[in-house]
């Protein structure tokens, strides 16, 4: 079949958009076999992106849209904070909708998306949830760090759910922080059943850190909004961190705030890069 798409980044982190409300699209399971995704999301023999983001109809009430999270490896996830930035601004410039507070359905549950005046987007990402089944992770109790241990090795680590695992570890520069060693190894580390994205934090001051994160089934990306959320509200528990915090990411800033109550807001920008054609595989 032949597709139309938008690709879009958040701070670089990329993504693929699909309309799957005025195109019609394979329902059988995931949208598209998962060596097709694969394909498209190669940077070498298709478009190329971390996230394969689908805009669907909404199956409750309440909701706008249902919005579908594909990695690069055709895996699925419940949540992309930097994808819904984008999800939000691409419903609006696609005249799916004309509102500014758009609500949508995700595998995590509903959010809600607001575009603001400045062409930002602030995404409310639910409450962090710490009991260890919540996110998932093994462990007989919660705790406000946990030790992971590989061969050798060991990592004391912050751990927290905000519809999909997390993980953060502090570094003293992020610069040269081991992400490409300890990424791979944490993110399948048995101790979290559905992997884990895991983040490299430098903290600056109270009100600002570093962030690298090495994202489940992608790698390591240029920005990860829920890595961002999950990191501050970590640093908060540790008592290292105020109620807002900017965090620099290799793509850009993002603005953190969470009270200690409620959702955690995150805002940032959403960028369009180009509209396209490419022909699919279903089957």
């Amino acid at each position: 079949m032949n597709l139309r798409f938008t690709k879009m980044h958040g701070l670089g982190n990329d993504f693929m958009v699909i309309d799957g409300i005025s195109q019609s699209l394979p329902e059988n399971g995931l949208p598209f076999p998962e060596d097709e995704i694969r394909r498209l999301g190669s940077r070498h023999f298709g478009v190329g992106f971390d996230q394969m983001l689908i805009v669907q109809p909404a199956q409750g009430g309440e909701a706008d849209f249902r919005y579908r999270i594909l990695n690069a490896d055709g895996s699925e996830v419940s949540q992309c904070g930097n994808g819904a930035r984008c999800f939000a601004r691409f419903v609006r410039e696609q005249g799916l909708t004309d509102k500014n507070e758009v609500v949508v359905e995700t595998a995590a549950g509903q959010m809600t998306l607001s575009l603001t005046e400045d062409d930002q987007v602030t995404v409310n990402m639910g409450a962090p949830r710490w009991a260890p089944q919540d996110i998932p992770m093994a462990a007989t109790e919660e705790a406000d760090s946990y030790f992971l241990v590989s061969g050798t090795q060991a990592w004391e680590v912050g751990a927290v759910g905000l519809g999909n695992p997390h993980c953060t570890l502090l570094v003293e520069n992020v610069d040269t922080a081991p992400v490409e060693t300890a990424g791979p190894l944490l993110e399948s580390h048995e101790q979290f059943p559905e992997r884990v994205n895991v983040g490299f934090m430098q903290v600056v001051s109270r009100t600002e850190v570093r962030l690298r994160v090495y994202e489940r089934g992608a790698g390591e990306t240029l920005a990860c909004g829920s890595g961002a959320c999950a990191a501050v509200v970590i640093g908060q528990r540790r008592g290292l961190l105020d109620q807002q915090v900017t965090v620099h990411l290799p793509g850009g800033s993002l603005q953190i705030e969470y009270a200690g109550t409620g959702g955690i807001r995150m805002t940032g920008p959403a960028s369009r890069v180009y509209d396209g054609t490419i022909e699919v595989d279903t089957d």
